[in-house]
Order: C-alpha cells, then structure tokens, then sequence
C-alpha cells in the first residue's frame, strides 16, 4: 500500500484499529483515502472538523437474529445486518445482500462505498447496506418466504421511505423484495411503496430497474470510448459473472456493436467466440437456475466450458468485472495486460484487488471504479422512488434515457475533477473526491451530525 497524507493516516489507523478483522471495509477505506491527500491540502476545514473520521464511522449498525423454519421443520438461525452509514444527502439506500459471505465487515464495505456512489448521481440519497448470511440457493419458494418475512420482522423498525430505503443485491431479486414488502405491509399496515426498491412492475416497481446496474456499466464504458473518439463497433469484451448485472452489460454491449466472447459464474467460464447468445444466458440462468456449463452444452459448437480458472485469461479489448469482490487479482491482472485489454470497469463492487489497480495504473490501462461505474443500479432506484412519491409511472425509453443521462453526469464530473486536483483521466481520484466533496459539504453545512 502507497503511503497516505499524514492527516488521513492517522484516521486510517484508527478505523483499522476499531474495526479488527474487516479486510474489505479497511481496503474500501484505504482506497478513497489514497485520494484525498489533494484536498484536506486545498481544504483544510475537511480534516479539522473531523469530515473525515465521522465518515468512516456508520451513523447506525443493526445486527439481529433471524429464526426461520425449513421445510422439514428445523428451526433455522442466521444473522441480519442493516448498516446505515451516511445520511448527510438523503434517507440511506442500499441494497440487501444474501449469501453465505455476508458478515458485518462486508456490510460496511459495501455501505461505505454506497455513500460515495449515491452522492455521484447527484441525486437526493445517503448510503447504507444490509443483508444476511442466508444462502438461498437450493432453498424452496416457500423456504425463502419464511426467511424473508422473519427478516422483516425485525428490519421494519429501522426503515422507512424517509429513514432507510433497501433494495436488492446478490441473492435479493425481485422475488425476495416482494416478500419483504408483503411483510412489510402486513406489519405496518400501510402500502408505502417507496420503503423498498426494485418491486415488480405490478406494484410500485420501476422500468429498467432490473437491467440498471449492466446498462449504466456499459454506459459509462461508452462515455470513456467517446471521449477517444471511439465506439464499442468490433471491441472484443469480457464479463465475469452470469447474473443481472452480467446479463444485462452483455445485452448493452452487444446493441452498442461489441461483442462479449466469454462470461463465468463460481464454477468456471464460457468462452463463445460468436457472442454470447443472450437468450439461451437467459434461459440457463434465469429460468432454468443452472449452472453456467449448462450454456456450452446447450449452445454446442466451438463454445467452450472450463472449470475453474479465471474468465481474465481470454483476450479482449475491454473487461467488465461483474460478479463480486477482490476477483480480479495480481495475476489476472498481468493476464489482461498482456492480452491488450485498455479498458476496465468495475460493474461489481469493488472486484480488483488493491494490486490489480496498480498494475493497470502502471501499464497505463484505463480503470474506472465501481462507485461511478455501477451507479446506474441505485440511480434508478431512486428514480423509483420518484415515481413511487408521485404516484407515476414511466416509460422504459423514458427511464433509460434518464439512466443514461445520469451516467453521462458522473463520467464527466469524475473528469472534471480529476482535472481540478491535477490528476488528468483519473477515474479512480474523480469519482473519490467528487463523491467525498459533496458529502462532506453538506455535513459541514448541517452540522455536527
């Protein structure tokens, strides 16, 4: 690790030190740290109001029992997480994250980048996260029903359309949402749709919302081509991941003339050199809920399956990391390199390692990070927030162009400021101190909060 400004080192330690064990959060914090040495030197106000250290403290951290029963009649524990970390711009927002992963220092990583993230948009939104380590994979409807509703039970003192406003995640779709809004309603017996983002369209849900986070990934990646004078025609991408957000950066690309020649999930990658063939991805992942070998058997020809390994060792042009955390390390890194890939987005949180970022800093390829780049997902939440507090719906042209409005705003405004802190065409400083600059601001202007 670089060393930090003076001032930020000091904070640094002290949320290592108070916050033993969370690798994640401390990776998250390092990361926005290494950019702000510029401007605690240009605003020294930052650091001696204690901006900074306050930031990397969560206003609130829920954790709570949730005991549900399985279908063959065994009580069932796990843990609920609800991290509201920054409301200095907005009622918190954040997705629920269900995997077996999930403990509190993946929490408060996620929601920590959340405030950065939601600040980009420009929209009225503060940051949190929450979620559990249920898995529900290989659970029964009725299963998840039940977790969800327990889940519920305790969460719903904590939210609400101006406190706290969850969304989805990794293991929270549109399934699980419904079923935590359904016990939402049952308890508080009032239909207050904007307390939870990324229902279905039939009741209080917003168009593109489901595709959000994969378009504005590749939205972003487009405004990065334009600004070269370049387009996505005859670029050669790769994906990692095979669930919303993978599916539906495919789609983008492949409708702006790129072609993505290999995607992955936990059990190994495809590589397809046609295209990946979007409905049967669909079909495999969406409907059927198998494997991603199930694709290569289905699509037959040269399409190839390989267990394990790593989708970065395919060549192409531009990588689009879209599956979880710390997945692109040192070593994919260098495969990428050498491949020639130029560009690469984060439509994941925080997937490259801290060695990764370097090597393609020092290599000179383009990397932008997952607080612009993934944006597009909480943006239209908020958008359906909107529409939920207007009681309005809007039209999938019209949403998407808002999106990729929005998109457009925070490519610009992290090359903006990147040029204002005399780091030309650095994402990573852009999106950093742009979303810190505008949090801080309003903190200063409300006071010790």
């Amino acid at each position: 690790m670089s060393e930090l400004h003076p001032k930020l080192q000091a904070v640094f330690e002290e949320v290592s030190h108070r916050n033993g064990g969370e690798k994640e959060f401390h990776q998250a914090v390092f990361e926005v740290l290494q950019s702000l040495g510029p401007v605690v030197e240009k605003h020294p106000e930052y650091a001696d109001n204690a901006i900074i250290r306050r930031l990397c403290e969560p206003e609130r951290q829920i954790i709570f029992r949730v005991p549900w029963v399985d279908d063959t009649g065994h009580v069932q524990i796990n843990r609920g997480f609800r991290v509201e970390f920054n409301s200095a711009l907005g009622p918190y927002k954040g997705g629920l994250r269900f995997h077996p992963s999930v403990y509190l220092g993946i929490v408060k990583f996620l929601g920590f980048e959340q405030i950065f993230k939601n600040a980009l948009t420009g929209l009225p939104i503060g940051g949190g996260k929450g979620g559990s380590d249920f898995d529900p994979k290989g659970r029964s409807d009725a299963e998840i029903m039940r977790f969800c509703q327990s889940f519920m039970t305790e969460l719903y003192r904590h939210i609400g359309e101006y406190t706290d406003v969850p969304a989805g995640d990794i293991g929270v779709g549109t399934r699980e949402i419904g079923y935590l809004f359904g016990q939402y309603k049952r308890i508080t017996n009032r239909y207050e749709s904007g307390v939870l983002t990324g229902k279905g369209l039939t009741w209080g849900g917003s168009r593109v919302r489901t595709e959000a986070t994969g378009y504005g990934t590749v939205f972003f990646v487009d405004e990065i081509l334009q600004s070269r004078g370049q387009s996505f025609d005859g670029k050669r991408v790769v994906v990692s991941g095979s669930g919303n957000v993978a599916i539906y950066a495919i789609e983008k690309v492949h409708a702006l003339g790129g072609i993505v020649v290999a995607c992955s999930d936990s059990g190994g990658y495809v590589v397809d050199e046609k295209g990946i063939d979007l409905d049967l991805l669909k079909e495999v992942k969406e409907v059927q809920r198998a494997r991603i070998d199930a694709y290569a058997e289905a699509r037959g020809g040269a399409t190839q399956f390989v267990s394990g390994g790593s989708v970065w060792n395919v060549a192409c042009d531009i990588a689009l990391p879209c599956a979880t955390q710390n997945e692109v390390s040192g070593d994919d890194a260098r495969a990428l390199i050498e491949s020639g890939c130029r560009i690469v987005a984060e439509g994941a949180n925080m997937p490259c390692t801290p060695e990764a970022v370097k090597l393609f800093d020092q290599a000179g390829v383009t990397f932008a990070p997952g607080k612009a780049v993934n944006a597009g997902g909480v943006a239209t939440s908020a958008l359906e927030m909107q529409q939920n507090a207007s009681r309005d719906s809007w039209t999938f042209d019209d949403t998407e162009g808002r999106l990729a409005g929005i998109m457009r705003r925070i490519h610009d405004r992290c090359l903006t400021t990147a040029d204002e802190y005399d780091q030309p065409g650095n994402y990573v400083a852009g999106a950093n101190i742009a979303g810190f600059t505008q949090v801080a601001d309003a903190m200063l202007a409300l006071g010790l909060i």
